[in-house]
């Protein structure tokens, strides 16, 4: 069921995108039901993000719909403008970026989230309380690897990465913190066109395991970084902005459910942090249900028993 729906979603999406003047909402518009629908990017932390927040809702006696993996930032949030979806956990300098442009983003927390809330409170949503969790673009490599080049920052990279190879998403081509960035800020060139992999997910980590690239993107709360015990390099130039987890939601939505929900959405926000996401990611990247990991992670943070 979960398929279907977010198949019938895309074409509305892509029906809404060409449309000029039509009357009406698509089918799927999120707007018209008494769901909250939550929606998640097509990599696994996004999706177990969203499920956390889903069941926390649900416990709380919302009813849910759940459009997972739905797509990039590129799909994602002008779905959530247009009303196709209406809740969405975000991540403030990568939302920022995507709707201000270059330039618009800072390391400092307080201040992306303060841009961040003005720029969507002019599209009709709501940024809600931002988590102390952080998950920022990393550039990672091989213990062996960073051990043969004496790596540690990207700095060090920049001086060998014409002999290697880097693997990434596809639209790390031209996203302004993937590889533009990499070769602005630090001067980083890799030895070929790279090699399209996953956003973070098994593809990217199984390719830089083998060998298959030598430098690959992931994020920075990655349980995969620890159990496969690759080196994160550290951003000694600050490129990536800050990036904690920030839910958004239409205002429309917030209207019709009520401060009970913004209470429930910030008391878990509150409660994770990187450490914490990092750990559920590496269960995650071990083979377990997302479902069931929100559900236990919920569970001992005080949220009670989902409903039913």
């Amino acid at each position: 069921m979960p398929a279907r729906r977010t198949s019938a979603l895309i074409v509305s999406f892509a029906f809404a995108l060409t449309a000029c003047g039509g009357s009406g909402a698509p089918a799927s518009d999120a707007r018209s039901d008494d769901a909250v629908t939550v929606a998640s990017f097509n990599f696994p932390e996004s999706v177990l993000l969203a499920e956390i927040y889903a069941q926390a809702m649900e416990r709380a006696g919302f009813r849910i719909e759940r459009e997972v993996a739905l797509g990039p930032r590129e799909l994602v949030m002008p779905a959530l403008v247009s009303g196709l979806v209406e809740f969405v956990p975000e991540y403030s300098g990568s939302g920022l970026q995507f709707l201000a442009g270059p330039g618009s983003t800072s390391s400092d927390h307080e201040t992306n989230h303060r841009i961040f809330a003005d720029r969507l409170a002019s599209l009709d949503v709501t940024a809600l309380d931002a988590s102390p969790a952080e998950d920022q673009n990393g550039f990672v490599v091989t213990s062996e690897t960073a051990e043969r080049y004496d790596l540690r920052t990207l700095s060090d990279l920049a001086t060998i990465s014409d002999r290697l190879v880097f693997g990434g998403p596809p639209e790390c081509a031209a996203r302004p913190f993937c590889l533009p960035g990499l070769e602005s800020t630090y001067g980083i060139g890799f030895a070929d066109t790279f090699t399209n992999l996953d956003a973070g997910g098994p593809r990217t980590v199984s390719a830089l395991a083998q060998g298959t690239v030598d430098v690959a993107l992931l994020f920075t709360s990655d349980g995969a970084i620890d159990l496969n015990d690759f080196v994160l390099l550290d951003d000694d130039r600050r490129l990536q902005p800050a990036e904690n987890v920030t839910p958004v939601i239409r205002a429309d939505a917030l209207a019709r459910f009520g401060p009970s929900l913004v209470d429930t959405v910030n008391a878990v926000s509150a409660l994770l942090s990187t450490d914490e996401l990092r750990m559920l990611n590496a269960e995650v990247a071990r083979g377990a249900d997302p479902v069931r990991i929100a559900s236990a992670w919920l569970a001992s943070s005080g949220f009670g028993a989902g409903p039913g």
